[in-house]
């Protein structure tokens, strides 16, 4: 069963289906060892890395199992990073929240406002109970994105990950359906 790749819009933010045209960006992105340093995977050192992470962003909507979205910023169209809702499953009515945003477009509210819109169609469109993420527990920045968005922490996963070499943790965090705002009731994004 196929899950089609939305497209969302928000006051700033377009979010869309990847395509071919995105490679440039996305290398940049995931080659950036700064921005991936909470990472569970080095940075990219192969340009096909891009095509072969947006052949699988088609492949996680063929399967059925989830959606991940270009973010550009409307006034410009300049590519932000990426948001994707995956391991969707329709028994357990649960699903994951990752995002990935460039250096540039910290710190302006962009992952909260394109993580609220990719979620309010999952709730809607999905039926979902459950939404579930992960955090490296050094990565304060994604806590923070991810409690604005009304996830709560759940626990810790000890020694779950080695990042650039070293023993990391993670956070684990949920966010239930009852718990849920939606885009038109939860304040805008700073």
């Amino acid at each position: 069963m196929s899950l089609p790749t939305p497209t969302l819009h928000t006051e700033r933010l377009r979010l869309r289906p990847f395509d071919d045209a995105d490679a440039d960006e996305l290398f940049a992105l995931h080659s950036n060892a700064f921005v991936l340093r909470y990472w569970d995977s080095p940075p990219w050192t192969e340009r096909d890395r891009s095509a072969r992470f947006i052949a699988a962003c088609r492949q996680l909507a063929e399967s059925g199992t989830g959606a991940r979205l270009a973010v550009d910023r409307s006034s410009d169209g300049t590519f932000l990073g990426w948001c994707s809702l995956s391991q969707w499953n329709p028994d357990y009515r649960s699903a994951s929240l990752g995002f990935c945003f460039t250096e540039a477009s910290w710190g302006y509210g962009y992952g909260t406002e394109a993580a609220r819109a990719l979620l309010g169609w999952a709730y809607d469109t999905l039926d979902l109970n459950r939404v579930q993420a992960e955090a490296d527990t050094r990565n304060v920045a994604c806590a923070r994105v991810l409690e604005k968005l009304g996830f709560v922490h759940e626990g810790t996963l000890r020694e779950d990950c080695i990042v650039n070499g070293d023993v990391s943790n993670s956070w684990v965090y949920g966010l239930l359906r009852r718990d849920w705002q939606s885009p038109t009731e939860a304040p805008q994004a700073l």
